[in-house]
């Protein structure tokens, strides 16, 4: 008997039937406003986040030596990889460039709750647009599918920043500060104690008194954010203020305006933020991480060899995004779902293979008797897989030109003649015939 690997997880068919739906409910949501799917691969060179984060980010990662001699590693985000892509055929591509994918990622982390070695995500990328309506719009994606799948404003917020906001801030204090780390700090600001948390913007290079005041004007309301721009005095801040403004107005415009709050002690701890950050939390607190976060990388195209190109993302983990629906309510019921089981009683194959094959025609799903079970266990299977519908294909029904139509939540049954079943009917049940 074998162990399951630490931080791996198994889905029977009743969790992955619930996380199908909900899958499929995210990837509507961006099929709506034009992404198009890419399939991309498990492996990618370890230099490819190497040489971002240095050598020491491969000790968090799956990365080997494979077979050929080549450094690769497990890909632990999709980001890399969709600007790899991008750069591989950018001139040809028509702008903007609008993708969405959904598959695994791998990171040797310690597990913990909503968090695993081998997680999935749905990532949402657009490439080629610096309009705050790209960014409004991948709010728009994320707060569609979080509706789409039954949560309200209630339940959800968008705390939406801005990198240079935060950058443009730190330059103001005559100190020589690791921009960086600073980010880095605020982005842990909420995870860990207050002392560590100045302890952190101190080892960044500012000082004691400069490092309460910066965190004082993170605390600035939106009506007052003018007051960053006069504090600063800079052009950079200035102009990431006037952004910021544009993508929240902007997403008025996409109906999703309710669920975006100002924050900027929302940093996402990522290097290559360049410009509007959010991060998706549960309104009431019972989820206390971060559910999913995104936001714009203007410089990472050009980093990986290509031309300058804005762009913005967003990447829903399935792991957090259960926990908020299930808190919620919302999250799909974990059962087996099947429109029809065609019993069969003696030497009726032929017939019942008939209505199962025109029942599947009509997109039900079907089950029938592949393992030559009575009458009572061919029942019992069909209440176990919850058929809403059994077809009963007897040797004395097909005697009378009938078959037996069960409505298994009732218990009620009526016949049918076998020759109008399933007929002109897309979905035939007990009611049509009784």
């Amino acid at each position: 008997m074998y162990d399951r690997i630490k931080g791996f997880r198994d889905f029977y068919p009743e969790e992955m039937g619930a996380r199908r739906q909900v899958i499929d409910t995210v990837e509507a949501a961006a099929h709506c406003y034009g992404f198009r799917e890419v399939g991309t691969p498990a492996l990618e060179p370890a230099a490819m986040y190497a040489d971002k984060s240095g050598e020491e980010i491969l000790e968090e990662l799956y990365a080997f030596e494979d077979r050929g001699g080549r450094q690769v590693a497990l890909t632990p985000e999709l980001t890399p990889t969709v600007a790899r892509m991008f750069v591989a055929r950018g001139q040809e591509l028509a702008k903007p460039v609008k993708w969405v994918s959904t598959r695994p990622f791998w990171r040797y982390e310690e597990p913990q709750q909503g968090r695993f070695r081998e997680f999935y995500q749905t990532n949402v990328d657009i490439f080629g647009s610096a309009d705050p309506a790209a960014d409004a719009e991948i709010l728009a994606v994320a707060a569609d599918a979080l509706t789409d799948l039954g949560l309200t404003a209630g339940d959800f917020v968008f705390r939406v920043s801005h990198r240079n906001i935060l950058g443009g801030l730190l330059e103001t204090f005559e100190a020589d500060v690791d921009t960086q780390a600073a980010v880095r700090a605020v982005d842990k600001r909420a995870k860990v104690e207050a002392d560590e948390y100045f302890a952190l913007l101190e080892s960044a290079g500012l000082t004691d008194a400069q490092a309460a005041e910066f965190d004082g004007l993170l605390e600035i309301p939106e009506d007052r954010l003018d007051e960053l721009t006069a504090f600063a005095g800079t052009e950079r801040v200035a102009e990431a203020v006037e952004n910021l403004q544009a993508v929240l107005d902007a997403t008025a415009d996409f109906g999703v305006r309710e669920y975006c709050t100002l924050s900027l002690t929302t940093a996402r701890g990522l290097d290559y933020y360049t410009g509007v950050v959010f991060e998706c939390f549960d309104s009431t607190g019972d989820v206390s991480r971060s559910v999913f976060g995104g936001g714009r990388y203007d410089d990472l195209i050009e980093g990986f060899g290509g031309q300058p190109t804005p762009a913005v993302g967003v990447a829903p983990g399935h792991a957090t995004l259960s926990l908020l629906c299930q808190r919620a309510g919302v999250w799909p019921a974990e059962e087996l779902a099947t429109d029809y089981y065609v019993l069969q009683v003696g030497e009726t194959r032929e017939v019942a293979a008939r209505v199962a094959r025109d029942l599947r025609g009509r997109g039900h799903v079907v089950e029938s008797d592949i393992a030559g079970r009575s009458f009572g266990a061919q029942l019992e299977y069909a209440d176990s897989v919850n058929a809403e519908t059994v077809v009963i294909v007897g040797e004395r029904d097909l005697e009378n030109g009938e078959v037996t139509v069960k409505d298994m939540e009732s218990g009620d049954q009526t016949t049918a003649p076998v020759d109008a079943f399933p007929g002109e009917h897309d979905r035939p049940t007990y009611d049509d015939f009784a």
